[in-house]
């Protein structure tokens, strides 16, 4: 009797996760060094009954959050959105949630469907360094100025060459990305960063808060940022801002896919929003 195999069916999750203790997305193959693709996979498989290999919007780097990551697997059996959603999550640590569930057709890819990435970066200025949410921002001792910052960030829109901005072992073949939003706003002592591209170079969203962390400073003036465009040398720019502070929000796809609209950004910062 010929074995049949039976059509795969394709689900996309929309996936949380707290970076601080995983060393970054992308599966290592080194159990010491767990990664959110390698923790989310091994409870998959437990409600499919086999080995799932997930493909992801945006592979963060080690100590990078997320509250919109967007992932999609092939499975034999639909198990339903019940099963993906709690049963995957009762099987997880608390610091990765599957946030929801949906069967796509095959045409969805969670990289290549992609329409864009949206991230924040959070700062907090303060002469004291909070005890909580150490590890889900990034402080300075230095008040920034947010006006300074938001003027420097908009020689950032459009698309450009972000050599300045990409990390030395980025191995996207093109330095060119498209920048459609750039927002800094503050509330209180939290300063959010807020940008939006086609998609990110390696460490980009970081090296561009260097920069916009030194001229809210004050230490150089909003041109700065053209300049540092403009020279396209890494050296040149600022230092690469920690990861703790940064979170992958929101990946746009085109609306007849019907995914989820979650809301934008960290539960802590949503009713600043």
């Amino acid at each position: 009797m010929n074995n049949v195999s039976l059509p795969l069916s394709r689900i996309a999750l929309g996936v949380e996760y707290d970076g601080a203790s995983f060393h970054g997305w992308q599966r290592q193959g080194d159990p010491v060094m767990p990664t959110v693709q390698s923790t989310l996979e091994n409870a998959l498989a437990r409600i499919a009954a086999h080995p799932v290999n997930l493909v992801c919007a945006g592979r963060t780097d080690s100590g990078v959050h997320a509250t919109g990551q967007v992932v999609h697997f092939d499975c034999q059996i639909d198990r339903g959105e019940k099963a993906w959603l709690r049963g995957t999550n009762s099987m997880l640590p608390p610091t990765v949630r599957v946030r929801w569930a949906r069967a796509v057709n095959h045409d969805f890819h969670a990289r290549f469907s992609a329409l864009s990435r949206r991230y924040q970066y959070v700062i907090y200025d303060s002469v004291v360094e909070p005890a909580i949410l150490a590890r889900q921002l990034t402080h300075t001792r230095l008040t920034l100025d947010i006006n300074r910052m938001h003027e420097a960030g908009q020689h950032l829109l459009g698309e450009h060459d972000f050599t300045s901005f990409r990390a030395a072992g980025c191995q996207s073949r093109t330095p060119f990305r498209e920048v459609m939003r750039l927002q800094v706003r503050r509330h209180h002592r939290f300063i959010i960063l807020d940008i939006e591209a086609n998609a990110f170079l390696q460490h980009m969203v970081r090296n561009i808060t260097g920069v916009l962390m030194e001229i809210g400073a004050g230490s150089k003036e909003p041109e700065w940022a053209r300049e540092v465009l403009e020279l396209r040398d890494r050296k040149l720019a600022a230092i690469t801002a920690h990861p703790f502070g940064l979170y992958l929000v929101a990946v746009r796809y085109p609306e007849h896919f019907g995914l989820p609209v979650e809301p934008i950004g960290p539960a802590f910062l949503q009713p600043f929003a």
